[in-house]
């Protein structure tokens, strides 16, 4: 006579499944095998961790994996969920079957050496141990299983590398805004003029769509919303037009029935190309980004007095108000601080730029 099977066990698909009921709880999962042996020690285990839970309160032991997968699934939403899954598919060979409650920087550690030998920058090995230190605090402080308990009792420090050479922010000076975008192609010099003019980010200009434009008739002019799932935090983005930013985008308008900023008729998707990194080695600025251009508005608008509050709002960083629902005179205020920054540029950049492309 054949073995006799333990109840609880189904084979489907050449797999031994579970589905019984456990401590009044019905538990449907595949044990990941073909062996009944082995599918029979996964059960006792997991009869085992009940029993464990329910009169001792011992949490089941859960691997990172398993952690990892379900904050994959519950942040689908989220804009860089593509980037963390490509984080988490280089550490799973690491710490993958590792349960939760022995993860610490110490577990980590042969993954940060192994990236370091491979040359790998600290912000992004960095980013990596951001996500494990987001899942790990998930676990210890949101996510509950059937008995009530947090997967984790308490989430270890995990402590981020220090980053000496990270890169500082370059605000441009006038003379050296002058000579990069004298250089720039047309396309990129009207995008980064753009930018040195509103504090957008690279993603924010070249995404930017007609769609998006705000008429406000009693100001006579218009502002654009750009939807947070194009911005960095998640919010809305306001962007204001100072005199020197509407002239750009009134000198799109009619060209392209969506974007404002395209090439040979198709969206752009970085400012950060070839050419850009041309025109900058060929004045003698190699270092500067796209994203200096923000740091150079903000740094502008500091220069010419404008709050904190004022450049929180005209920068789009998260500040707690309400940054896309302003009224006329709380929108005048902001037009006028943008404004400061034009007042400090006449004869210089802009109008170089702007006579060169025909524009104003």
């Amino acid at each position: 006579m054949g073995r006799k099977r333990t109840p609880g066990l189904k084979i489907r698909a050449g797999i031994w499944h579970v589905d019984k009921y456990i401590n009044g709880r019905r538990v449907c999962q595949s044990t990941g095998t073909n062996r009944l042996e082995e599918a029979e020690r996964f059960l006792a285990r997991l009869i085992e961790a009940s029993r464990q839970a329910v009169i001792y309160g011992v949490r089941p032991e859960r691997s990172f994996e398993q952690a990892a997968a379900k904050f994959v699934l519950e942040n689908q939403h989220k804009r860089s969920i593509e980037q963390d899954i490509g984080r988490l598919r280089q550490l799973m060979p690491w710490i993958g079957d590792i349960p939760l409650n022995r993860i610490h920087i110490g577990v980590l550690q042969p993954w940060i050496e192994n990236r370091r030998q491979e040359g790998v920058a600290v912000g992004t090995i960095n980013h990596g141990l951001k996500v494990v230190r987001r899942i790990l605090n998930l676990a210890a402080s949101e996510w509950m299983d059937e008995f009530g308990m947090t997967w984790l009792q308490a989430a270890p420090k995990i402590k981020l590398l220090p980053d000496t050479h990270k890169r500082k922010p370059y605000p441009l000076t006038w003379e050296e805004q002058t000579a990069l975008f004298r250089e720039l192609p047309d396309h990129l010099a009207q995008m980064a003029l753009l930018t040195v003019n509103t504090g957008c980010r690279d993603t924010e200009v070249c995404s930017l769509r007609w769609d998006w434009e705000m008429k406000i008739p009693q100001l006579n002019t218009s502002v654009f919303i750009v939807p947070g799932e194009m911005v960095k935090n998640g919010d809305e983005r306001l962007v204001i037009l100072n005199r020197i930013a509407r002239s750009v985008v009134n000198a799109q308008r009619g060209i392209h029935p969506v974007h404002v900023f395209h090439y040979r008729g198709k969206p752009i998707s970085h400012m950060l190309t070839s050419a850009w990194k041309r025109a900058r080695v060929r004045v003698g600025l190699p270092q500067v980004r796209v994203h200096d251009l923000k740091h150079t508005f903000g740094r502008r608008l500091r220069a010419a007095g404008v709050s904190f509050e004022d450049r929180q709002d005209l920068l789009g960083h998260r500040s707690g108000r309400m940054t896309t629902h302003y009224s006329a005179a709380e929108l005048t205020k902001l037009i006028e601080a943008a404004e400061s920054v034009c007042d400090r540029g006449e004869g210089k950049p802009e109008l170089v730029v702007l006579r060169r492309l025909n524009i104003g």
